[in-house]
C-alpha cells in the first residue's frame, strides 16, 4: 500500500467523521475540509490538517485543493440538516443537491487543475433501485429517478454525481442508508413517538451500512484508485416490515402503526410511499469482490442492536 495525500470535501460529516481517523490509522496524510471554523478542532483531534472551504464556491475550493496537493480527492460533502421532511425532500435536501451538482463540478474542475485523478465521491443506494424486476439491484441496473416526485431532483443530482466522477476517471460510492453514531438519531426519536408508521404492505426494500463500514470501503476505493460505481451496503436488503418493527423493538419502542397508502400519501407524501412499499435495495457482491471489502456489521439485524443498547 503507497501512503497517499488525501483530500476529504466534507470531513465533518458522519461519514467523514469515521472516514478520517480510518485513513490516518492506515498512514495517510489527511487534509479535509469543513464549512465552520468552529469545526477546524474537530478534524484536527481527528489527526488530519482541518481547512475552511466552500464547496458551492469554485475559487474556495480550488484554493483549498492546490494548497494541499493531495494525490486523491473525497467527495462526502452533503448538508442534510433537521427533521426529516421526505414530504418535502426537495427543500429538505436543496443544499445537498447543489453541493452534489455545483460542488462535484467545483472539485472536478480543482481535480483537473492539480493532476488528481484518483477521485471518490458520494452517491447513494438504499431504497432507490429501479422499480421493476425483483427487490435487490446490482451497479448494472438504473437507479429510479423518481420522475414527478419531491425526490426527483435529488435523484437528478445524484446521477449528475456518479456520471461525472465515472467519466473523470474515479469511483461513486452508492450508500446504503446510514446508521452509526449520529446518522438515525432523527429517525429512531419519530420511531419512539409512534411517528414513523409501516405503509401499506410494507413490501418495498432498503438497504443499510454501518457508518464505519461505509468508511473502510471508501478507504479502499481510494487506495485501489477504483473506478466505476459500487453499491457500499450491508449483506440483508429487506423489506420496511422486517427492518421497521426490528428498529423499534431495538430502540424499546411500541411496534410502529400500520397505516393505509392513501393515507401515507397525504400525511407523508408518495416518496414514503414509493420508499416502504416498492423500493428497490442493493446488492454488495461487486464491492466485495472487486475492492476486497470485508463488513464490521454484515447485517442492520445486529447492528441496530449494537447501536440502541
Amino acid at each position: 500500500m503507497i501512503i497517499v495525500r488525501v483530500f476529504v470535501a466534507g470531513g465533518t460529516g458522519v461519514v467523514g467523521r469515521r472516514l478520517v481517523p480510518q485513513l490516518v490509522a492506515r498512514g495517510h496524510q489527511v487534509t479535509a475540509t469543513t464549512t465552520n471554523a468552529n469545526k477546524l478542532g474537530v478534524l484536527q483531534g481527528l489527526g488530519a490538517d482541518a481547512v475552511v472551504m466552500d464547496g458551492l464556491d469554485a475559487g474556495s475550493v480550488a484554493e483549498a485543493v492546490a494548497g494541499a496537493r493531495p494525490d486523491a480527492i473525497v467527495h462526502q460533502m452533503t448538508s442534510i440538516a433537521g427533521k426529516p421532511d421526505i414530504k418535502h425532500m426537495d427543500r429538505w435536501f436543496a443544499t445537498t443537491n447543489r453541493l452534489r451538482t455545483e460542488g462535484t463540478d467545483h472539485l472536478l474542475a480543482a481535480a483537473e487543475a492539480t493532476g488528481v485523478s484518483n477521485v471518490v465521491a458520494q452517491s447513494y443506494g438504499s431504497w432507490n433501485g429501479i422499480r421493476r424486476g425483483g427487490w435487490v439491484k446490482t451497479e448494472e441496473d438504473p437507479l429510479d429517478p423518481m420522475t414527478g416526485t419531491a425526490a426527483s431532483p435529488g435523484m437528478e443530482a445524484i446521477r449528475h454525481v456518479e456520471e461525472s466522477v465515472v467519466e473523470a476517471g474515479g469511483a461513486a460510492l452508492r450508500y446504503g442508508g446510514f446508521y452509526g453514531p449520529g446518522a438515525t438519531d432523527d429517525q429512531v426519536e419519530l420511531v419512539r413517538k409512534r411517528q414513523f408508521p409501516l405503509v401499506g404492505d410494507g413490501a418495498g426494500h432498503s438497504s443499510w451500512i454501518h457508518l464505519d463500514d461505509a468508511a473502510s470501503a471508501t478507504v479502499l476505493a481510494v487506495e485501489q484508485q477504483a473506478k466505476g460505481v459500487f453499491n457500499i451496503a450491508d449483506d440483508e436488503p429487506a423489506p420496511a416490515s422486517a427492518w421497521l418493527p426490528h428498529l423499534a423493538a431495538c430502540a424499546g419502542a411500541k411496534p410502529p402503526m400500520r397505516i393505509p397508502k392513501s393515507l401515507a400519501r397525504l400525511l407523508a407524501g408518495e416518496v414514503a410511499v414509493v420508499m416502504m412499499t416498492e423500493g428497490r435495495g442493493f446488492s454488495n457482491a461487486k464491492a466485495k469482490r472487486e475492492l476486497g471489502w470485508e463488513l464490521r456489521h454484515p447485517s442492520w439485524r445486529e447492528g441496530f442492536k449494537e447501536e440502541l443498547a
